[in-house]
């Protein structure tokens, strides 16, 4: 029976982590309503992209911390799995993380793995993990990850079917409007290395001089783009896998 995966384009919030939540639930409920299991949103949306030293501690969120089990409490009532990043605190360490919850409970979690020069404020990951929603398996990887070939490989070899990729791709001007149609070229090369789905969940907007266009796109086995959300916009889409 196919599994009904939906992926997210969202303004690029910072510091803000109520408007951040409203978000979440908005999107979530559209998943819910459409008969998704599974709903992805971008790199670090929890709270932002902040990659200075001290907007990243102030904002860090430790996953036992009351507040959030709050965040767990808020999004208890819906169905899907919810896939949605942030930046962790653990033992005084900064880490860029995905989590995976469900109906309330923290499933899992993936810490980025490769860094970017610009990232140096986070600590790297070390593992691999993947989950199972209903009959999916799937694993993650954040944004620059998909430039490797390791981690891709490394879930699939775990029997992943699909691919989230949580991304933030926040850029200059000139470099975003460079890189625009190059993100699916390289998530392509993955896909077809592999023989998974990759899904990428992104922000958009415009940020102190830089811009975010996307993209927020399924990607089937073969390398074809099934679904996507228009640049520049915000909105969800599905795929059945």
């Amino acid at each position: 029976m196919p599994t009904k995966v939906a992926v997210c384009q969202v303004p690029d919030i910072r510091q803000d982590v109520q408007t951040s939540l409203n978000w979440i639930e908005s999107f979530t409920q559209q998943a819910e309503e459409n008969a998704a299991c599974l709903v992805c949103f971008p790199e670090c949306f929890l709270q932002g992209y902040l990659t200075q030293q001290a907007l990243a501690k102030k904002y860090a969120l430790n996953l036992n911390s009351p507040f959030f089990k709050a965040i767990l409490n808020r999004l208890a009532t819906y169905r899907p799995a919810i896939v949605v990043g942030l930046i962790e605190e653990e033992e005084n360490r900064i880490f860029n993380t995905a989590v995976v919850i469900r109906q309330g409970k923290l499933l899992g979690k993936y810490r980025k793995i490769h860094l970017l020069p610009g990232e140096q404020v986070f600590t790297a990951g070390h593992e691999y993990p993947v989950f199972d929603i209903d009959e999916l398996r799937f694993g993650i990887t954040i944004c620059y990850d998909t430039q490797f070939t390791q981690p891709a490989a490394k879930l699939a070899g775990q029997g992943a079917k699909l691919i989230l990729c949580p991304a933030n791709n926040m850029m200059r001007y000139q470099t975003a409007e460079t890189y625009k149609h190059i993100h699916h070229q390289v998530r392509m090369e993955r896909v077809k290395e592999n023989q998974v789905w990759l899904m990428s969940a992104d922000v958009t907007g415009e940020y102190e001089g830089r811009i975010g266009y996307g993209p927020t796109s399924a990607i089937n086995p073969a390398g074809v783009v099934v679904a996507q959300v228009p640049l520049l916009q915000t909105g969800i889409v599905f795929a059945e896998l």
